[in-house]
């Protein structure tokens, strides 16, 4: 399953509240993003990487804008 479904299928959650939801997209971001990446990861994978965490800190910013925006300005620097 990739990045968009497994967002959009936490978003529809009824029975979540904000902080789980958020928790789950940030699971996502831990364990399939950063655990794919070490020293060897290509520029390409790395790029795959950082686009899909700014997919999941746009869709956090849906939930909580706040803490949304905080991840996307720490992204930047």
């Amino acid at each position: 399953m990739n990045i968009n479904k497994k967002i959009d299928k936490i978003l529809k959650y009824k029975t979540y509240s904000i902080r789980n939801k958020i928790d789950s997209l940030l699971k996502i971001v831990t364990e399939e993003i950063n655990c794919n990446l070490n020293t060897d990861s290509t520029s390409k994978e790395i790029k795959k990487a950082i686009k899909n965490r700014k997919t999941i800190y746009n869709a956090i910013k849906t939930l909580d804008f706040n803490t949304g925006e905080r991840f996307l300005k720490l992204m930047d620097k």
